[in-house]
């Protein structure tokens, strides 16, 4: 029934919103007629006395009537004001019809072949009861319940991977870390908990990544998905061998088929010199078989040039953080520690220490071992 009020108080206000300009228009004309009329009226009075002074003959009085009269009936005497037969009023009083009747006719019938007349009200709680594939309403539904039992763990290790689908990657830690506190490690969770922690530093593996990694190898030594993250953060922290050993091992014990061989080879060309090793953000396959086919010197001087390109652009537009992390990691890789730093500088000028930007950046810098004493003022 309130839903009907409301139907009808809307559509009232909207009636009297079209009609308001008609009604004024049919008034602006009444009075434009009535004020016409009075003008002829005085003109009238004025020839009266023009007569009687003498200042007109009776002839020319009479004419001047004639003629005032025939006026003052047009605008009064032939068609009176409000006259539904005048063209004006029948136009007006058609929109007033159609305003009035037709439109809230039409609207209601829409309605009532497209709409749902006969759903109840769903408040809220009615929603939360029965969320359907309401995602919202089911991560909702969910937080409400952790709320009240936050020992829960089944439920943090279910709403985790629900936080990272929707990009809350700061729920999805905190979700993840109190399911493998409330029911145990698993492999699942913490490579889970390990890939949210590469997806917020913006695909670097960071020192707590890596080690979350590690524990999920311990429990499932297998899985290439951890092997391949574990790796990625040794060629990261510029442990090249390392990670090209770690790499040729995935590459081994891979199906042939296996999705991932094509990156996993990349790796393993970029990890086989400390040159092809620091090539800013991720080469083509075009730039990984070049670099194959050069001298050291030369995949020196192209991987060189790259990074003093990365430099010209990151000058030019700043405001970008994961050119900032290729940039320091590449210079440290180099071997150039004191360029290394000034772009670790540079870059926590534009992102601050207590920023996202920032702080990835001061988390890079402890994984290659730089200073950052005065870099963050």
């Amino acid at each position: 029934m309130l839903f009907w009020i409301f139907v009808a108080i809307l559509t009232a206000a909207v009636a009297a919103a079209l009609l308001y300009p008609l009604l004024r228009g049919a008034h602006a004309g009444a009075d434009d007629r009535a004020g016409e009329a009075a003008v002829y009226r005085d003109q009238l009075r004025e020839l009266d006395r023009d007569r009687q002074q003498g200042l007109i003959t009776d002839g020319e009085a009479e004419y001047a009537r004639a003629e005032i009269a025939r006026r003052l009936l047009a605008v009064s005497g032939g068609v009176a004001a409000g006259d539904p037969t005048k063209p004006s009023a029948r136009r007006r009083r058609v929109a007033e019809i159609l305003v009035i009747l037709c439109l809230p006719a039409i609207g209601l019938g829409i309605y009532l072949d497209t709409g749902s007349p006969e759903l109840p009200a769903q408040p809220l709680q009615a929603r939360l009861d029965n969320p359907g594939n309401d995602v919202g309403i089911l991560i909702v539904k969910a937080e409400q319940h952790l709320a009240k039992n936050p020992d829960d763990g089944a439920g943090w290790d279910l709403l985790a991977p629900i936080y990272v689908r929707n990009m809350r990657l700061g729920d999805a830690e905190m979700a993840y870390r109190n399911a493998i506190r409330l029911i145990g490690p698993s492999a699942e969770r913490l490579n889970g908990l390990g890939e949210t922690l590469v997806a917020a530093a913006d695909g670097v593996v960071t020192a707590d990544a890596r080690a979350t990694f590690e524990a999920a190898l311990k429990l499932e030594p297998q899985n290439f998905r951890t092997r391949f993250y574990i790796a990625l953060g040794k060629e990261q922290a510029g442990q090249y061998p390392d990670a090209k050993g770690d790499f040729e091992a995935i590459l081994k014990d891979s199906p042939a088929n296996a999705p991932w061989l094509s990156l996993v080879k990349q790796h393993i060309t970029l990890n086989s010199g400390p040159p092809v090793a620091i090539a800013p953000g991720n080469p083509t396959e075009q730039q990984v078989a070049d670099a194959q086919a050069m001298s050291s010197d030369d995949r020196t001087q192209m991987i060189e040039g790259m990074v003093a390109g990365l430099d010209a652009k990151l000058a030019e537009d700043p405001n970008n953080i994961e050119g900032w992390l290729r940039l320091v990691r590449s210079y440290t890789v180099l071997k150039q520690p004191d360029k290394a730093g000034e772009a670790l500088k540079r870059g926590l000028a534009v992102f601050p220490a207590d920023s996202a930007g920032g702080k990835q950046l001061l988390a890079l810098a402890a994984e290659l071992g730089l200073s950052t004493a005065g870099a963050s003022q």
